[in-house]
């Protein structure tokens, strides 16, 4: 349940840390604004994943919320501190582009140093009946799903896992053969400006 947890927490701060980063980009934002906006979207999208499977089991918005906010922020806090710090350790990780292969190696490596420093966190919280073990007890206590519920999507972990990878992966393929077909100098399509991760 500690590593069904962490893997959770995990998608919603990469879903979120991702587009925070491009838009930060897109926008011209400075590295200081794009890390406030990609850890700002890192939480919403942490707290958002685990509370669609509470309003699905019939909670109301504001006893889900609280559920949530009690259950993952710690477990959310941990990632981003540490994947941000890793990151920021990086040389050249915080100051490439996105069509560029040290940000997205340096991403995943971020990303897999911080599940494995949360997972302890989730796994203590768990023990004492806190964390994940707030939400997990709602999940298929409803019984069937009725009315405007139904329509809530229900996004399995390992199916966001694998659609997350596949994103970075490909974002890896696409900075190597752009580095490849310059000559391994500058890329061709970076954006104008530092980029930084979170």
């Amino acid at each position: 349940m500690a590593v069904s947890a962490t893997l959770h927490c995990l998608t919603g701060c990469a879903i979120g840390e991702i587009a925070g980063l491009m838009i930060g980009t897109a926008v011209g934002l400075s590295a200081g604004w794009t890390i406030v906006l990609a850890v700002s979207l890192a939480f919403l999208f942490g707290y958002l994943l685990s509370t669609l499977p509470l309003l699905k089991a019939g909670l109301g918005v504001g006893t889900a919320l609280g559920v949530v906010l009690a259950a993952d922020t710690l477990s959310i806090a941990t990632m981003e501190l540490v994947d941000n710090a890793v990151m920021a350790l990086v040389p050249g990780a915080m100051d490439t582009g996105l069509v560029n292969s040290t940000f997205w190696l340096a991403m995943m490596f971020a990303l897999t140093v911080a599940f494995f420093a949360a997972y302890p966190v989730n796994r203590y919280l768990l023990a004492r009946g806190k964390g994940h073990a707030l939400t997990h007890r709602y999940h298929h206590a409803a019984g069937e799903v009725t009315g405007a519920r139904r329509y809530i999507p229900s996004l399995e972990t390992p199916v966001l896992v694998g659609v997350i990878a596949a994103f970075m992966f490909g974002g890896l393929v696409v900075s190597v053969a752009d580095e490849l077909s310059t000559g391994g100098g500058a890329p061709a399509h970076v954006v104008s400006g530092p980029i930084s991760h979170m």
